[in-house]
């Protein structure tokens, strides 16, 4: 059974830092971060591939980074200079299926981790 545990989510001002994580019981090839805000869709914030190979959604590229420990099936986000646009449940997540480069859309993501809450206050 394939299980995503994600942890370190929290309340943080404005300027603040988290750090998520994410540990595996799977070790697919393509990962990634998503969130949903209240009354918003989920959105994809980070993906990485096993390789290495990342990619973020223009509204966090320069604050958030995703990383991977590859021995030990672990995930992370890294998120700096937070704003309250960040408040979010975050999700972690993972392609059930290879892909030579890892795809953005929610859909090719098979495994689903509880979620993580990030509130961010101005």
């Amino acid at each position: 059974q394939v299980q995503l545990v994600e942890s370190g989510g929290g309340s943080v001002q404005a300027g603040g830092s988290l750090r998520l994580s994410c540990a595996a019981t799977y070790a697919g090839n393509c990962m990634g971060w998503f969130r949903q805000a209240p009354g918003k869709a989920r959105e994809g914030v980070a993906t990485i591939h096993r390789i290495g190979t990342t990619n973020y959604a223009d509204s966090v590229k320069g604050r958030f980074t995703i990383s991977k420990d590859n021995a030990k099936n672990t995930l992370y986000l890294q998120m700096n200079s937070l704003t309250p646009e960040d408040t979010a449940i975050y999700y972690c997540a993972a392609a059930s299926r290879l892909w030579a480069e890892c795809p953005q859309g929610m859909s090719a993501y098979g495994y689903w981790g509880q979620g993580t809450q990030v509130t961010v206050s101005s």
